[in-house]
């Protein structure tokens, strides 16, 4: 059986969102919980958050760049739509997530502080209203985010625990290009 691999960038690009994205909905539940530590966690969340969106731009460039290794000949088609539609929804709310957590801090006059003094400008108006909104949508988003997360995960083990397909190994092996098995 052959199995193909995803190019090393694209690798690289998803362990290293993996665990940022992990990183950042435990620094965001971190956040909601503690009010001693609070400021501290937000001080890493928005460059953290910044650094998402920037990272998933450059995934979906390479995605569309690159071409994914095809899926197995005998998965289902019910599969294969569950393969692509879940991949679409976590781009989108890689992208959806940190924008509507920068919306919010723009509606509520917070800055976006990357580093230092260095700011990012508003994306939203002023309004309290605003912010109240985006403060629930940016929650549910993250939360969805980590649902899905947690579902991709599963879906992976089972992937190269169950079916042993090879998809597992198509992102997870340190070897590079296709081998026979």
């Amino acid at each position: 059986m052959t199995h193909y691999q995803f190019p090393a960038f694209s690798r690289v690009l998803h362990w290293l969102m993996a665990v940022m994205i992990l990183a950042m909905l435990f620094i965001g539940i971190g956040m909601v919980a503690s009010v001693t530590e609070y400021h501290w966690l937000l001080s890493i969340h928005r460059p953290l958050g910044i650094a998402i969106l920037v990272l998933a731009a450059i995934r979906l460039l390479n995605r569309l760049v690159r071409q994914s290794p095809p899926l197995p000949n005998g998965m289902p088609t019910t599969m294969r739509f569950a393969a692509h539609g879940s991949h679409v929804l976590l781009y989108a709310l890689m992208f959806a997530v940190p924008l509507v957590g920068w919306a919010m801090l723009s509606a509520a006059r917070y800055p976006v502080v990357l580093y230092g003094a260095i700011h990012l400008p508003p994306i939203a108006p002023q309004s309290d209203q605003l912010y109240s909104i985006l403060r629930t949508a940016h929650t549910a988003l993250a939360l969805t985010l980590f649902a899905l997360f947690l579902a991709h995960f599963g879906a992976a083990l089972v992937h190269r625990l169950v079916f042993r397909d090879g998809v597992f190994e198509s992102m997870a092996s340190l070897r590079s290009g296709r081998r026979e098995r």
